[in-house]
């Protein structure tokens, strides 16, 4: 397989059609080795637009859904990340490229470890792995400036979007099959939320996040 040829395809056959058109993130997606997050086993699929296994039963999602997400965040480079569901590793690493840093968790340990050793063999000293439960603040409040959700939820809990900084954003998937929506919510200088649906979508659920919570505007 011509490794450069099929990230070119994916980039200009799928990502780009699929309305990722910020010239940075498609300069990021041709920069960033996605062949070198994926388990060997599955290399070949390092390019298609499918979710590819992990371990224990999880996927990384598809690239034009990592891409329409990381495009949809806007993190600037000052920025502080969070991501929930650290699977390979290869989000936090477009994360790493953008922010000023990266938090990355995984509830499960094989996760954990994939995703640490992935991000160190691509050199990149400002994302931290760590092993947490995603439904839970790990940074305190306001602590970030932008947090995505790398997988999809019934509804995104209370005590994750607290973790937001006035102005800033969560990219999720939201909803149960057979509709999913991806949504942007922001937070207000007031405390209040907004949240914008975004596109219609389908990802696996997110691990841990099986239960629906109940949250009011």
């Amino acid at each position: 397989m011509n490794i450069e040829q099929a990230r070119f395809n994916m980039i200009e056959q799928q990502i780009r059609p699929w309305d990722v058109l910020d010239p940075a993130v498609l300069e990021l997606l041709a920069a960033v080795k996605r062949e070198d997050f994926v388990p060997a086993a599955y290399r070949a699929l390092a390019f298609v637009d499918t979710e590819v296994p992990l371990p224990e039963g999880q996927h990384m999602l598809a690239p034009t859904l990592e891409a329409r997400l990381l495009q949809e965040l806007k993190v600037q480079r000052h920025e502080s990340v969070l991501e929930v569901g650290a699977g390979s590793g290869f989000m936090a690493a477009l994360l790493a490229h953008r922010a000023r840093e990266v938090l990355t968790i995984d509830n499960r340990p094989a996760l954990v470890r994939l995703a640490t050793d992935n991000l160190r063999r691509a050199g990149l000293a400002n994302v931290q792995v760590r092993e947490a439960d995603g439904r839970q603040p790990v940074g305190g409040a306001a602590a970030f400036d932008a947090i995505v959700l790398s997988g999809s939820v019934a509804q995104v809990p209370e005590a994750v979007l607290a973790q937001l900084k006035p102005g800033g954003r969560l990219v999720t998937i939201e909803g149960s099959e057979p509709i999913m929506q991806a949504v942007l919510y922001t937070r207000q200088g007031d405390g209040a939320f907004t949240k914008v649906a975004l596109f219609d979508t389908l990802a696996d659920r997110l691990d841990g996040f099986a239960e629906p919570t109940r949250f009011h505007f």
